[in-house]
């Protein structure tokens, strides 16, 4: 059997694009012959999956899945939007999404690295997808929330299938109330962060860096009033205590009615049914946030689906 050389894994990588293990076992099993191994490398859909790692995959699908007290949140990217409407990229989205919730996993290598339900891993399973689908597709990143007693409820804006659309959220809510209670409810808050899009829980948990550059341009809005610096600090910190109040979710006003502060709704749910209720954390996804998008016309998209 020839010798496996770093040269020869390489010459096999330029021409095939596969990862380096990859090409490493495929010239291993074929006694490393190049024209073999590119064969092997084709017929597990490795090469044509390679080739497509590096397009840039922006569009998707967010789903959520939720038993009792636990609900996990995934986000599954796609080059196109085309695939987030194909039966078998939704199907990946549910099995994979049942898997963080299964295993407690929000670590991404884990996940790719987890059983997926009909054999071999997440991460096997979506090479194969990414060889029959023709698009690059890629595991973004994954949560979980729990409760020690209550309900997590999950709930999708844009839905393309049940359990799946554009934007993803997960409310948990703590209280010894009946599920009848805290489903609805939890389901009411969840489109309320789907909309309003809170950045905490409450005022104190932002983000110190964010709140630092808000502080930052409120200052300089603020001197040029002209005012005296007693004033300047007053108007600086009426502007902090505002940012922070409409970007912490307890301290929104519901968008069901848009007067009640989430608080305020908790609180008197849990009044009329005799148990206190307490919003513990929710987690928000929306497709795509913070990806770089290339620019593309729909004819181009049309091909991209197509595979060209």
């Amino acid at each position: 059997m020839a010798e496996i050389t770093a040269a020869l894994v390489k010459e096999l990588r330029d021409r095939t694009g596969a990862g380096m293990m990859d090409c490493k076992k495929a010239l291993a099993e074929n006694g490393g012959d190049i024209e073999a191994s590119i064969d092997w490398l084709r017929t597990k859909g490795l090469a044509a999956a390679a080739k497509k790692a590096g397009r840039v995959a922006a569009e998707g699908l967010v789903g959520f899945a939720t038993d009792g007290a636990k609900g996990a949140l995934v986000e599954v990217n796609s080059e196109t939007d085309f695939v987030g409407k194909n039966e078998q990229f939704q199907d990946f989205v549910r099995d994979v999404t049942q898997v963080a919730l299964a295993n407690n996993i929000t670590d991404i290598d884990a996940l790719a690295a987890a059983t997926y339900p009909t054999g071999g891993t997440v991460a096997e399973k979506l090479t194969s997808n990414i060889a029959t689908i023709g698009e690059n597709q890629s595991l973004r990143r994954a949560a979980i929330l729990s409760v020690g007693s209550g309900v997590v409820t999950g709930y999708v804006h844009n839905a393309a299938a049940p359990g799946m659309g554009k934007i993803g959220v997960l409310v948990a809510l703590e209280s010894t109330a009946g599920a009848d209670v805290l489903e609805p409810l939890g389901k009411q808050l969840a489109m309320h962060v789907a909309a309003a899009n809170p950045l905490a829980l409450n005022g104190d948990d932002l983000d110190a860096d964010l709140v630092a550059r808000e502080r930052a341009i409120a200052e300089e809005k603020a001197a040029q009033s002209g005012k005296p610096a007693e004033i300047v600090a007053k108007m600086v910190d009426g502007s902090i205590a505002k940012f922070r109040k409409e970007n912490a979710l307890l301290s929104q006003l519901f968008v069901m009615d848009g007067k009640t502060p989430v608080a305020e709704v908790v609180a008197a749910a849990g009044k009329d049914v005799g148990a206190a209720i307490t919003l513990k954390g929710f987690v928000r996804f929306q497709l795509g946030e913070g990806i770089e998008k290339e620019e593309s016309d729909f004819a181009a998209e049309v091909a991209a689906a197509a595979g060209v």
